[in-house]
C-alpha cells in the first residue's frame, strides 16, 4: 500500500530544522562522465549518449532496462523559453538508447512544467501544424494539474498568496467555481508523481543557467522546483528557495528512481538567467552525465564562473549557491569537485 508523503520545514533555518550540523560527513566524491560531440547532429548525440550509458551501467552495475513497471521517464527543461531548452538531439538520443534496451515507444514519457513554454520550444505540437516532435511518446504537462497526487506534497509555511505569478492560477480557480485557495493549500507544493510512482527510473535533462536566487539553475532545480506545483513562492527569498530545493531533492522516493542526469553543453548561460539572453551564452561540443546531481551542478557552476570571469563579471559565490551545500548536508550528493573523478568516455 502506498503511504502518503508529508514533508515539513522551516526553510529559513534549514540546518536546525533537519538537525544537521557543519560536522555532518560529506558524501564521497562522485563520478562524472564526459563525452565529446563532433557536432550537434542527432547521430553525434546518439553515439555519445549510448557510450555514456554503457559506461554508467558498467560502473554501477545497474542496467537501464525495463523493470516491473516497464516505463521510463525523461524530465525535460523548457522553462527559459525558446532558445534555451533541452536539445531535441539529446532527447532523441536518450529515447533511442532506452528503446535499444527494451522499452516500448509508448512507455517512454516526457515530463515538462509549463504548457506555453513547452509549445514555444517545440515539445508540444504547434497549433498550426499539429506535428508532434516525439510521436508515440506521451508528454505530461505538469501545470495541467493532472499529474499531482494530493497524498504527495512538500509542505512549507511560506505562503503563496503574495506571489504575483500565482494570481493567474487564482483567476483560473475562480473561473472554475473556486473563489480562492485555502491557507492549507497555499503552503503545499504537490509533487509530480509519474517520475517516481509510474516509472522504473527516470533521467534528468536540465539546461544550465545562473539564477538570481539559487545561484545555479540545473539538475537539482529541474528535478524539484520545475517539477512540482506552487513553487514560484520560493523564488522570492534566497533563504527559502535553496532549502526547498535541497529538501525536495532528498525525498527518498524521488532519489531512488532518479537514475542519471545528462547535461548538453550545446548552450548554457552564465549571467542574466534563467531568462534566455544569447549575448551571455557559451557553447561547447560535449555532454556531461552523472548519477550525482549535486556534483554535476558543482562542476557546471565552475564552468559558469569561468565564463563570467572571462566576460568581466563577478563569479557566483558559495553563499549565492548555498543550495549545493544544503543538498550535500542532506546526503543528496557531493560538492567536492577537486577530488571528483571526471571520466572522458572515448
Amino acid at each position: 500500500m502506498r503511504l502518503p508523503l508529508f514533508i515539513s520545514t522551516l526553510c529559513s533555518v534549514l540546518l536546525a530544522a533537519v538537525g544537521l550540523t557543519a560536522a555532518e560527513p560529506a558524501p564521497a566524491p562522485g563520478l562524472v562522465w564526459e563525452h565529446g560531440l563532433g557536432d550537434f547532429s542527432d547521430a553525434a548525440y546518439r553515439y555519445a549518449v549510448e557510450q555514456t550509458m554503457q559506461a554508467y551501467e558498467q560502473n554501477t552495475g545497474k542496467p537501464l532496462v525495463p523493470g516491473a513497471k516497464r516505463k521510463a521517464g525523461i524530465k525535460i527543461y523548457a522553462d527559459s523559453g525558446p532558445g534555451l531548452s533541452t536539445p531535441f538531439g539529446l532527447v532523441r538520443a536518450v529515447i533511442a538508447a532506452l528503446e535499444k534496451r527494451g522499452f516500448e515507444k509508448q512507455d517512454i514519457f516526457l515530463v515538462g512544467l509549463n504548457p506555453l513554454r513547452l509549445r514555444l520550444t517545440g515539445f508540444l505540437p504547434s497549433y498550426s501544424t499539429g506535428v508532434a516532435p516525439f510521436p508515440g511518446h506521451p508528454v505530461f504537462v505538469l501545470e495541467s494539474g493532472k499529474f499531482y497526487d494530493p497524498a504527495w506534497f512538500y509542505d512549507s509555511p511560506l505562503p503563496a498568496r503574495f506571489d504575483a505569478i500565482l494570481t493567474e492560477q487564482a483567476a483560473k480557480n475562480a473561473a472554475g467555481g473556486r473563489a480562492e485557495t485555502t491557507v492549507e493549500e497555499d503552503r503545499k507544493s504537490f509533487l509530480a508523481t509519474p517520475l517516481f510512482l509510474d516509472a522504473d527510473f527516470w533521467i534528468n535533462l536540465p539546461v544550465y543557467t545562473d539564477h538570481p536566487v539559487l545561484g545555479i539553475n540545473g539538475a537539482l532545480v529541474n528535478a524539484t522546483l520545475w517539477n512540482a506545483s506552487n513553487t514560484f513562492r520560493f523564488f522570492k527569498s534566497p533563504a527559502t528557495a535553496p532549502a526547498a530545493v535541497a529538501e525536495m531533492a532528498a525525498i527518498p522516493e524521488l532519489r531512488e528512481t532518479w537514475a542519471l542526469t545528462f547535461a548538453s553543453l550545446q548552450l548554457y548561460q552564465f549571467i542574466g538567467g534563467p531568462f534566455f539572453n544569447s549575448l551571455y551564452t557559451v557553447s561547447e561540443p560535449r555532454i556531461l552525465a552523472s548519477a550525482d546531481p549535486v556534483l554535476l551542478d558543482s562542476v557546471m557552476l565552475a564552468r559558469i564562473n569561468t565564463a563570467r570571469k572571462r566576460a568581466g563579471f563577478d563569479p557566483i559565490s558559495e553563499d549565492d549557491a548555498r543550495v549545493l551545500e544544503f543538498a550535500r548536508q542532506l546526503g543528496v550528493g557531493s560538492t567536492d569537485v577537486e577530488h571528483a573523478t571526471v571520466t572522458k568516455v572515448e
